[in-house]
Protein backbone atom coordinates (compact mmCIF):
# COMPACT_ATOMS: atom_id res chain seq x y z
CA UNK A 1 0.00 0.00 0.00
CA UNK A 2 1.55 3.14 -0.79
CA UNK A 3 1.57 6.10 1.94
CA UNK A 4 0.64 9.62 0.60
CA UNK A 5 1.16 12.81 2.26
CA UNK A 6 -1.05 15.59 0.94
CA UNK A 7 1.20 18.91 2.31
CA UNK A 8 -0.83 21.93 3.47
CA UNK A 9 0.09 24.37 6.20
CA UNK A 10 -1.75 25.38 9.76
CA UNK A 11 -5.29 27.26 9.68
CA UNK A 12 -5.46 30.83 9.97
CA UNK A 13 -6.84 33.94 9.33
CA UNK A 14 -4.41 34.71 6.66
CA UNK A 15 -4.70 31.46 5.31
CA UNK A 16 -8.08 30.09 3.05
CA UNK A 17 -9.64 26.87 3.45
CA UNK A 18 -8.64 23.85 1.38
CA UNK A 19 -12.04 22.50 0.38
CA UNK A 20 -10.03 20.05 -2.21
CA UNK A 21 -7.90 18.33 0.39
CA UNK A 22 -10.76 16.27 2.67
CA UNK A 23 -11.71 15.67 -0.47
CA UNK A 24 -8.47 14.11 -2.08
CA UNK A 25 -7.45 12.06 1.09
CA UNK A 26 -10.90 10.44 1.40
CA UNK A 27 -10.24 9.27 -2.58
CA UNK A 28 -7.12 8.15 -2.53
CA UNK A 29 -8.01 5.82 0.99
CA UNK A 30 -10.44 4.89 -0.93
CA UNK A 31 -8.54 3.96 -4.05
CA UNK A 32 -6.48 1.55 -1.30
CA UNK A 33 -3.58 4.07 -0.55
CA UNK A 34 -2.80 5.25 2.82
CA UNK A 35 -3.36 9.13 2.65
CA UNK A 36 -2.98 11.90 5.23
CA UNK A 37 -2.59 15.56 5.46
CA UNK A 38 0.35 16.98 6.55
CA UNK A 39 1.85 20.13 7.53
CA UNK A 40 4.59 20.77 6.09
CA UNK A 41 6.49 23.21 9.17
CA UNK A 42 5.19 20.09 11.38
CA UNK A 43 8.71 18.95 12.70
CA UNK A 44 7.25 15.97 13.65
CA UNK A 45 6.39 14.64 10.69
CA UNK A 46 9.07 11.56 9.09
CA UNK A 47 8.59 12.28 5.38
CA UNK A 48 10.61 9.20 4.74
CA UNK A 49 8.14 7.39 5.78
CA UNK A 50 5.85 8.44 2.67
CA UNK A 51 6.37 7.45 -0.66
CA UNK A 52 4.91 10.35 -2.44
CA UNK A 53 5.05 13.50 -0.53
CA UNK A 54 2.10 16.27 -2.50
CA UNK A 55 2.51 19.77 -2.42
CA UNK A 56 -1.39 21.00 -1.90
CA UNK A 57 -2.05 23.77 0.24
CA UNK A 58 1.17 25.35 1.72
CA UNK A 59 -0.59 29.24 1.13
CA UNK A 60 1.68 30.20 3.55
CA UNK A 61 4.85 29.85 1.98
CA UNK A 62 4.95 33.02 0.16
CA UNK A 63 5.44 35.14 3.48
CA UNK A 64 8.20 32.71 4.58
CA UNK A 65 9.76 31.79 1.39
CA UNK A 66 13.41 30.92 2.22
CA UNK A 67 12.19 28.10 5.01
CA UNK A 68 10.00 26.68 2.53
CA UNK A 69 12.06 26.32 -0.06
CA UNK A 70 14.43 24.54 2.49
CA UNK A 71 12.16 22.68 3.58
CA UNK A 72 11.17 21.33 0.03
CA UNK A 73 14.84 20.32 -0.49
CA UNK A 74 14.86 18.52 2.60
CA UNK A 75 11.20 16.57 1.79
CA UNK A 76 12.40 15.32 -1.33
CA UNK A 77 15.93 14.17 0.08
CA UNK A 78 14.37 11.98 2.18
CA UNK A 79 11.39 11.19 -0.57
CA UNK A 80 9.84 11.63 -3.36
CA UNK A 81 8.27 15.54 -3.68
CA UNK A 82 5.86 16.44 -6.13
CA UNK A 83 6.63 18.65 -7.72
CA UNK A 84 10.44 18.41 -7.10
CA UNK A 85 12.42 21.23 -5.04
CA UNK A 86 14.50 22.78 -8.11
CA UNK A 87 10.77 23.57 -9.31
CA UNK A 88 9.67 24.78 -5.74
CA UNK A 89 12.83 26.88 -5.75
CA UNK A 90 12.44 28.59 -9.60
CA UNK A 91 9.12 28.91 -8.95
CA UNK A 92 8.26 30.77 -5.66
CA UNK A 93 10.24 33.83 -7.18
CA UNK A 94 8.15 35.91 -9.95
CA UNK A 95 10.88 36.47 -11.47
CA UNK A 96 10.81 33.27 -13.43
CA UNK A 97 8.49 35.47 -15.26
CA UNK A 98 11.51 36.75 -16.92
CA UNK A 99 12.83 33.64 -17.76
CA UNK A 100 9.87 32.60 -19.56
CA UNK A 101 9.59 35.97 -21.64
CA UNK A 102 14.03 34.78 -22.61
CA UNK A 103 12.32 31.92 -23.62
CA UNK A 104 9.79 33.07 -26.25
CA UNK A 105 6.58 32.63 -23.67
CA UNK A 106 4.01 35.68 -24.05
CA UNK A 107 4.04 36.84 -20.84
CA UNK A 108 2.19 40.25 -19.18
CA UNK A 109 5.45 42.93 -19.32
CA UNK A 110 7.05 43.11 -16.08
CA UNK A 111 9.41 45.20 -14.53
CA UNK A 112 11.38 44.33 -10.81
CA UNK A 113 12.64 46.45 -8.15
CA UNK A 114 14.35 45.11 -5.28
CA UNK A 115 15.39 46.81 -2.13
CA UNK A 116 17.67 49.38 -3.18
CA UNK A 117 16.58 49.91 -6.34
CA UNK A 118 14.99 53.55 -7.35
CA UNK A 119 11.53 53.89 -6.84
CA UNK A 120 10.37 54.48 -10.71
CA UNK A 121 6.66 54.29 -11.45
CA UNK A 122 4.46 54.16 -14.77
CA UNK A 123 3.22 57.90 -15.76
CA UNK A 124 0.96 56.73 -18.24
CA UNK A 125 -1.11 54.20 -17.43
CA UNK A 126 -2.77 52.31 -14.68
CA UNK A 127 -0.30 49.72 -13.55
CA UNK A 128 -0.02 46.60 -10.49
CA UNK A 129 2.60 46.25 -8.27
CA UNK A 130 2.61 43.27 -5.51
CA UNK A 131 6.08 41.31 -4.57
CA UNK A 132 7.50 38.68 -6.46
CA UNK A 133 7.08 36.07 -3.55
CA UNK A 134 2.96 36.01 -3.32
CA UNK A 135 0.22 34.07 -3.76
CA UNK A 136 -3.68 35.08 -3.42
CA UNK A 137 -2.87 38.89 -4.32
CA UNK A 138 -1.36 39.31 -0.74
CA UNK A 139 0.42 42.74 -0.43
CA UNK A 140 -0.87 43.67 -4.05
CA UNK A 141 -2.61 46.34 -5.57
CA UNK A 142 -3.58 48.36 -8.27
CA UNK A 143 -2.69 52.39 -8.64
CA UNK A 144 -3.46 54.82 -11.65
CA UNK A 145 -0.56 57.23 -12.41
CA UNK A 146 -2.12 60.15 -9.79
CA UNK A 147 -1.82 57.48 -6.56
CA UNK A 148 1.98 57.80 -6.95
CA UNK A 149 2.59 58.86 -3.34
CA UNK A 150 0.55 55.68 -2.25
CA UNK A 151 2.25 53.01 -4.93
CA UNK A 152 5.60 54.77 -3.31
CA UNK A 153 4.56 53.51 -0.08
CA UNK A 154 4.04 50.43 -0.72
CA UNK A 155 6.66 49.83 -2.44
CA UNK A 156 8.72 50.65 0.47
CA UNK A 157 6.67 48.73 2.81
CA UNK A 158 7.61 45.72 0.85
CA UNK A 159 11.34 46.49 0.57
CA UNK A 160 11.73 47.12 3.91
CA UNK A 161 10.20 43.35 4.22
CA UNK A 162 13.08 42.58 2.35
CA UNK A 163 11.03 41.63 -0.92
CA UNK A 164 11.53 42.52 -4.27
CA UNK A 165 8.58 44.51 -6.53
CA UNK A 166 6.86 43.74 -9.40
CA UNK A 167 5.46 46.24 -11.49
CA UNK A 168 3.07 46.05 -14.02
CA UNK A 169 0.82 47.50 -16.20
CA UNK A 170 -2.91 46.59 -15.59
CA UNK A 171 -3.77 44.42 -17.62
CA UNK A 172 -7.48 45.72 -18.85
CA UNK A 173 -8.24 42.65 -21.02
CA UNK A 174 -8.95 41.01 -17.32
CA UNK A 175 -11.82 43.56 -16.49
CA UNK A 176 -13.99 41.58 -19.66
CA UNK A 177 -12.18 37.94 -20.42
CA UNK A 178 -11.28 37.96 -16.92
CA UNK A 179 -8.36 35.61 -16.29
CA UNK A 180 -8.17 31.90 -16.81
CA UNK A 181 -6.81 29.01 -15.24
CA UNK A 182 -5.55 25.61 -17.14
CA UNK A 183 -4.93 22.98 -14.79
CA UNK A 184 -2.42 20.41 -16.57
CA UNK A 185 -2.00 16.76 -13.96
CA UNK A 186 0.21 14.17 -14.91
CA UNK A 187 1.11 15.90 -17.98
CA UNK A 188 -1.96 16.75 -19.71
CA UNK A 189 -4.58 19.08 -19.53
CA UNK A 190 -6.83 18.31 -16.70
CA UNK A 191 -9.49 20.87 -16.49
CA UNK A 192 -9.76 25.12 -16.61
CA UNK A 193 -11.52 28.10 -15.34
CA UNK A 194 -12.18 31.74 -15.56
CA UNK A 195 -12.24 34.37 -12.84
CA UNK A 196 -13.34 38.16 -12.14
CA UNK A 197 -10.69 40.83 -11.65
CA UNK A 198 -8.97 40.59 -8.00
CA UNK A 199 -8.03 43.91 -7.74
CA UNK A 200 -10.50 46.56 -7.26
CA UNK A 201 -9.47 50.40 -7.92
CA UNK A 202 -8.04 51.73 -4.63
CA UNK A 203 -7.98 48.77 -2.47
CA UNK A 204 -5.23 48.88 0.38
CA UNK A 205 -2.53 46.54 -0.70
CA UNK A 206 -2.25 44.59 2.40
CA UNK A 207 -6.38 44.64 2.65
CA UNK A 208 -6.93 40.56 2.53
CA UNK A 209 -8.56 40.61 -1.18
CA UNK A 210 -10.61 37.46 -2.42
CA UNK A 211 -8.50 35.44 -4.52
CA UNK A 212 -10.71 33.76 -6.49
CA UNK A 213 -13.81 35.40 -7.42
CA UNK A 214 -16.63 34.62 -9.71
CA UNK A 215 -14.67 31.53 -10.52
CA UNK A 216 -17.10 29.16 -13.27
CA UNK A 217 -16.02 26.24 -15.60
CA UNK A 218 -13.65 27.38 -18.93
CA UNK A 219 -13.06 25.76 -22.19
CA UNK A 220 -9.51 26.86 -23.15
CA UNK A 221 -9.17 28.07 -26.54
CA UNK A 222 -6.76 26.56 -28.84
CA UNK A 223 -4.68 29.55 -28.10
CA UNK A 224 -4.59 29.78 -24.49
CA UNK A 225 -3.03 26.32 -24.57
CA UNK A 226 -0.26 26.56 -27.27
CA UNK A 227 0.74 29.31 -24.33
CA UNK A 228 -0.01 27.13 -21.61
CA UNK A 229 2.11 24.38 -23.53
CA UNK A 230 5.03 26.83 -24.37
CA UNK A 231 4.94 28.08 -20.88
CA UNK A 232 5.17 24.16 -19.14
CA UNK A 233 8.31 23.43 -21.74
CA UNK A 234 9.70 26.29 -20.72
CA UNK A 235 10.57 25.65 -17.31
CA UNK A 236 14.48 24.63 -16.86
CA UNK A 237 15.77 21.25 -16.67
CA UNK A 238 12.24 20.26 -18.34
CA UNK A 239 11.79 18.35 -15.11
CA UNK A 240 8.54 15.97 -14.59
CA UNK A 241 5.72 17.84 -13.37
CA UNK A 242 3.09 16.03 -11.71
CA UNK A 243 0.59 19.04 -11.76
CA UNK A 244 0.76 22.52 -13.15
CA UNK A 245 -1.48 25.51 -13.26
CA UNK A 246 -0.77 28.38 -16.24
CA UNK A 247 -3.13 31.73 -15.73
CA UNK A 248 -3.47 33.44 -18.58
CA UNK A 249 -5.02 37.06 -18.93
CA UNK A 250 -5.56 38.94 -22.81
CA UNK A 251 -3.05 41.34 -23.61
CA UNK A 252 -3.89 44.49 -25.62
CA UNK A 253 -3.66 42.85 -28.64
CA UNK A 254 -5.99 40.65 -27.46
CA UNK A 255 -3.67 37.19 -27.60
CA UNK A 256 -3.14 35.53 -24.48
CA UNK A 257 -0.06 36.23 -22.34
CA UNK A 258 0.62 34.01 -18.89
CA UNK A 259 0.36 36.48 -15.40
CA UNK A 260 1.67 33.21 -13.67
CA UNK A 261 2.18 29.53 -13.56
CA UNK A 262 2.04 27.78 -10.70
CA UNK A 263 3.99 25.11 -9.73
CA UNK A 264 3.92 25.07 -5.79
CA UNK A 265 0.86 24.24 -4.31
CA UNK A 266 -2.07 25.77 -7.29
CA UNK A 267 -5.93 25.49 -6.35
CA UNK A 268 -7.11 22.56 -8.23
CA UNK A 269 -10.84 24.05 -7.74
CA UNK A 270 -11.75 20.47 -7.64
CA UNK A 271 -14.92 21.29 -5.52
CA UNK A 272 -15.98 23.36 -9.18
CA UNK A 273 -15.07 20.29 -11.24
CA UNK A 274 -15.49 17.04 -9.32
CA UNK A 275 -15.35 14.91 -12.59
CA UNK A 276 -11.45 15.26 -12.11
CA UNK A 277 -10.98 13.86 -8.92
CA UNK A 278 -10.42 10.65 -10.44
CA UNK A 279 -7.77 11.35 -12.34
CA UNK A 280 -6.09 13.08 -9.84
CA UNK A 281 -6.18 9.91 -7.64
CA UNK A 282 -4.74 7.36 -10.41
CA UNK A 283 -1.96 10.30 -11.34
CA UNK A 284 -1.15 10.26 -7.80
CA UNK A 285 -1.11 6.87 -7.64
CA UNK A 286 0.90 6.30 -10.53
CA UNK A 287 3.41 8.72 -9.57
CA UNK A 288 3.83 7.22 -6.12
CA UNK A 289 4.75 3.69 -7.12
CA UNK A 290 7.26 5.13 -9.38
Amino acid sequence: MSRIALVTCTPGPDVAEDRDLPVLVRALEEAGAGASAEVWDDGEVDWSGFDLAVIRSTWDYSWRAAEFTAWAERCGTATRLANPADVVRWNTDKRYLADLAGAGVPVVDTRYLAPGDALGLPDGHEYVVKPASGAGARFAARYTPGEHATAVRHLRRLHADGLTAMVQPYVRGIDTAGERALQFFGGSLLHASRKGPVLAPGTPYDRRKVAHPGLTDWTPTPAELAVAERALAAVPGAPELLYARVDLVDGEDGRPRVMELELVEPNLFLWLHPESVPRVVREILTAAGR
